[in-house]
């Protein structure tokens, strides 16, 4: 695979430093059922990597020490995880909001009976990838046939509740550009979606989130394959405002990966860039200390969270475009 790491080394960034944390990202795996183009993780059937049942305990015994808010679970499929179940429901005793990075497709999988009437029980707030409301879109970026299992998906999620404002069982789904484009205004698109979505298949949803795509790994591998790479890091560093460097994901939230490494955002912990740019940070580093104040890696494809209306985990930066 082609690897954009190297490029995007050689450009500068506009320097950040961490606020307290909010946010612990916790990637449970690269196992997927699904094998998107757009998958900056390179996730798929085939990969094996998964967390294990010691460091899903450091990440409780972290939650518990920490004051963090949130548990945001992301893969892969984070469910395929033998440890996910436990890991939700330990958190939510802690008092934990728990997000579900989910790519709807999974919950019709064999070895996943229940799996939304656990997430409803649990009250856990699923983000669920739909990159478009039109099937042949979405097929094209996830794979044949993905559109329709998503819909079942979302009209089972709907009735447990989810996406309704007065029930509190919180859907969004996350729209990215199909190539090297920037997402369009992040509530103009909310507004299509809703309508489209209601129209023709009775779904119903609470917020759209709207992300870049990242110059990394499977899409950053297709971007020098085709000769887009420097024109979209181009598009991305022009577009670019400050005033989004307020709001990026990175200063509230800190990632760990499988093993239980500390990374400053999920796209550097792709990369390989440890917290902070410099030795290695293990999760059991941070038990009873914040890194607040630190410096943030950076490199080229930060642009991607500050251009235009600016990315990041939550969707747009600038109040919805």
């Amino acid at each position: 695979m082609l690897d954009t790491a190297p490029l995007l080394e050689r450009i500068s960034f506009p320097e950040l430093h961490r606020d307290g944390t909010r946010t612990l990202q916790v990637n449970l795996g690269y196992r997927c059922n699904q094998a998107c183009r757009h998958c900056h993780v390179d996730a798929g059937p085939k990969r094996t990597e998964e967390m294990d049942g010691a460091t899903v305990a450091l990440v409780l015994e972290y939650l518990a020490r920490s004051g963090a808010q949130t548990l945001d679970l992301t893969g892969g499929a984070p469910e395929l995880n033998p440890h996910f179940r436990h890991l939700v429901v330990e958190a939510r005793r802690l008092g934990v909001e728990v997000i579900d990075r989910c790519n709807l497709t999974i919950l019709e999988e064999p070895d996943q009976e229940g799996l939304a009437e656990f997430l409803a029980a649990n009250r856990v707030r699923v983000t669920a990838s739909l990159p478009c409301y039109q099937d042949r879109n979405v097929d094209a970026q996830r794979g044949e046939g993905v559109f329709e299992r998503s819909i079942r998906a979302l009209r089972r999620l709907n009735g447990l509740g989810y996406g309704d404002p007065a029930g509190g069982l919180v859907l969004e789904l996350v729209y990215n550009p199909l190539g090297p484009t920037l997402p369009p205004p992040q509530k103009a698109l909310e507004a299509a979606y809703r309508r489209e979505l209601e129209q023709r298949y009775g779904v119903r949803f609470n917020r759209l989130l709207c992300l870049a795509n990242m110059p990394i790994r499977r899409f950053g591998h297709a971007l020098l394959r085709d000769g887009t790479f420097h024109p979209y890091l181009e598009l991305l560093r022009g577009a670019h405002r400050d005033e989004n460097l307020e709001g990026v994901m990175c200063r509230t939230l800190i990632s760990v990966d499988w093993q239980g490494w500390v990374h400053d955002c999920d796209f550097n912990q792709m990369l390989g860039i440890p917290l902070g740019g410099e030795g290695p940070v293990h999760l059991r580093d941070l038990l009873g200390r914040d890194p607040a104040g630190k410096r943030i890696a950076t490199r080229g494809h930060c642009y991607g969270c500050t251009a235009g209306q600016g990315s990041s985990c939550g969707g747009a930066l600038e109040g919805g475009g």
